[in-house]
C-alpha cells in the first residue's frame, strides 16, 4: 500500500480531501488570537447583565403564565420552553461567569454566578472548577472531563445493564445530575464534597459556599411544595429542570463527538490545547442559536472561553481563514433542530469505547454490545 504523506494534514499533492484531522495544524494558537478584532476581547457587564435580565423576564413571564392558565393544553409548551430558557441559564453563566468573559469583576461573577447556577440545582464553583478542567484538558482521553470516551479496559469492566443504559435513548440524556454527584466511570469525587478529587484545597471555602447555596435552593424548593403543593411545583419546576438536563447532555455530547467523520482522541505528547481545542465542533440549533446565546460557536469559545458570548460569531467568522480545514463548518438545522436526535442516535451506536494503547486514537464500535445486552 503506497502511504502518502501528510503536511499539516493534507496530502503532498494538495487534496484537502485526505485531510487528516489529528495532524499537526499549520498555525499555532497565537495565529488564531492575532487575526480576532481587538473589540471581541472586551467585556461588557452592562451588556452582561442586560441578557440576564432578559432572560430572568421570560423564565417568570413563562411560569406566570403557565400557572394562570393551568390548562393541559398549556403546560407541554410551557415545559418546552422553559427547560429550554433553564438551559440557556447555565450556558450564560457557563460562559460568563464561570470563564470570567461576563465581567473582569470576580466578586460579580461569582455572586451571578451563584444566584443563577443555584437556581438550577447546580454548584457554582464546583461546575465552574471542573468545567475549567475539561477546557483545560479537551480531548485527552484520561485528563478530560465532560463526556470523554470510556477506555477498552473501562467499557468492559461494566456490566451489560450499565452498557446498554449507557448508549441507549433516553439515558444518555439523563445522567447530568448524576455526574455532579459521582462524576464519570472511572473517576472517582462529587461537585459537591470540597475534599473531592476535583479540587486543591485553597478551593475548599468555594465548593462549601457553592453547596450551601445549592443546599438553600433545596431548602426553597421544599418550602414551595408545601406552599403550593408538590404537583404544582412539579409542573413549574421539576418538569423543566428535566427538560434542561436533556438539552444540557445532548449539546455537550454533540459538540464533542457529533461530526459524520470519527475525529481523535490523544494521550501523552500527541495531546495539546490546540489540537484538543480544534476537535470541538460548531453546531446550528435552528431558532434556538440566539435564545441560547450563540452556543453553537463552540470551537473558539473552547481555544479562547474569556470572549464575551456576544462576540463568538464575529470571532468564528474572522478565525476561519486561519483554521482552514481543521474547521468544520456545521450543517443548518431546521427552525427545530431535530436532526440533533439523529446525529445522537447514530453516534450511540457507533462510538462506544477507545483503545487502551496508543496516543492518537478513535472511537470503535462494540458490535455485540445490543445483541449481547438482550440475550443476558
Amino acid at each position: 500500500m503506497i502511504r502518502i504523506k501528510r503536511i499539516n494534514g493534507v496530502n503532498e499533492t494538495g487534496d484537502d480531501s485526505e485531510f487528516d484531522p489529528a495532524a499537526p495544524p499549520p498555525f499555532k494558537l497565537a495565529d488564531i488570537r492575532a487575526a480576532i478584532p481587538k473589540h471581541c476581547w472586551v467585556k461588557d457587564p452592562w451588556r452582561s447583565m442586560s441578557y440576564v435580565v432578559r432572560d430572568v423576564v421570560v423564565v417568570f413571564g413563562l411560569a406566570a403564565v403557565a400557572a394562570y392558565f393551568n390548562n393541559w393544553l398549556v403546560w407541554p409548551f410551557y415545559w418546552i420552553a422553559q427547560g429550554t430558557m433553564f438551559g440557556l441559564f447555565l450556558f450564560l453563566v457557563m460562559t460568563g461567569n464561570g470563564h470570567g468573559s461576563f465581567s473582569n469583576n470576580p466578586a460579580l461573577n461569582s455572586v451571578v454566578g451563584h444566584l443563577l447556577h443555584s437556581s438550577i440545582l447546580v454548584p457554582y464553583h464546583g461546575w465552574r472548577i471542573s468545567h475549567g478542567t475539561h477546557h483545560q484538558n479537551n480531548g485527552h482521553v484520561e485528563n478530560d472531563e465532560s463526556w470523554h470516551p470510556l477506555s477498552e479496559k473501562i467499557y468492559k469492566s461494566l456490566d451489560n445493564a450499565t452498557r446498554l443504559l449507557r448508549f441507549t435513548l433516553p439515558f444518555p440524556m439523563l445522567p447530568y445530575p448524576i455526574y455532579l454527584w459521582g462524576r464519570s466511570p472511572g473517576k472517582k469525587g462529587s461537585h459537591f464534597h470540597p475534599d473531592s478529587d476535583l479540587f486543591v484545597p485553597n478551593e475548599r471555602k468555594d465548593i462549601i459556599t457553592s453547596t450551601s447555596c445549592w443546599t438553600a435552593m433545596v431548602g426553597l424548593l421544599a418550602y414551595l411544595s408545601f406552599a403550593m403543593g408538590p404537583i404544582q411545583l412539579l409542573k413549574l419546576y421539576g418538569i423543566p429542570y428535566w427538560i434542561f438536563v436533556m438539552w444540557l447532555d445532548l449539546v455537550t455530547y454533540i459538540r464533542h463527538h457529533g461530526h459524520e467523520e470519527k475525529l481523535p482522541w490523544y494521550r501523552g505528547k500527541e495531546w495539546s490545547y490546540l489540537k484538543g481545542g480544534l476537535t470541538t465542533l460548531d453546531c446550528d440549533y435552528g431558532w434556538i442559536n440566539n435564545i441560547h446565546h450563540d452556543i453553537g460557536t463552540h470551537v473558539i469559545h473552547h481555544l479562547f472561553p474569556h470572549i464575551p458570548h456576544y462576540h463568538l460569531i464575529e470571532t468564528t467568522e474572522t478565525a476561519k481563514p486561519v483554521l482552514g480545514n481543521y474547521y468544520r463548518e456545521p450543517k443548518k438545522s431546521s427552525p427545530i433542530p431535530f436532526r440533533l436526535f439523529g446525529i445522537l442516535i447514530r453516534s450511540m451506536k457507533k462510538d462506544h469505547y477507545v483503545s487502551d494503547i496508543g496516543d492518537v486514537v478513535y472511537y470503535q464500535t462494540d458490535p455485540q454490545l445490543y445483541g449481547t445486552s438482550k440475550s443476558d
